[in-house]
């Protein structure tokens, strides 16, 4: 069991994807996937509160498209939740952080903005083009 300094950042100065690193990335996925399901058991609560009360047709169609954006933002989120259980499984293979492509490290900027990242940033530029130009024919 690694302890992090509260302070600690990932840093190019160090080994990729030491095992402090390493357990900083486990840990922000952690604390993402939590935040997430809190987020979803809020929603879920709101929702079975009842069915619609509101007497004005006009009220009560907003509160039906609320209800149908938030319904749209809990499925993105449990598609998340799952792409952040994929990457602590490739934590716990020691491989998070590599490109399933290249093998070559992701870097730390990119993990810092998209800790769920399989990709370096060469390989998702290709793979964006391929489908760009796939989609075209």
């Amino acid at each position: 069991m690694i302890t992090l300094p509260p302070d600690y950042r990932p840093s190019d100065d160090e080994d990729f994807m030491n095992p402090v690193q390493t357990e900083y990335f486990r840990l922000k996925l952690l604390k993402w996937r939590a935040e997430l399901l809190k987020e979803a058991d809020g929603t879920l609560a709101s929702l079975s509160e009842g069915g619609i009360h509101e007497a004005d047709i006009t009220d009560r169609a907003s509160v039906e498209t609320d209800r149908a954006l938030e319904l749209r933002t809990r499925d993105r989120a449990r598609k998340l939740i799952a792409k952040i259980g994929l990457a602590l499984r490739r934590v716990e293979n020691g491989v998070y952080g590599y490109c399933e492509e290249t093998g070559e490290p992701i870097g730390l900027k990119r993990l810092e903005a998209r800790p769920i990242a399989t990709l370096s940033i060469e390989a998702q530029e290709r793979h964006e083009r391929m489908e760009k130009v796939h989609r075209d024919d």
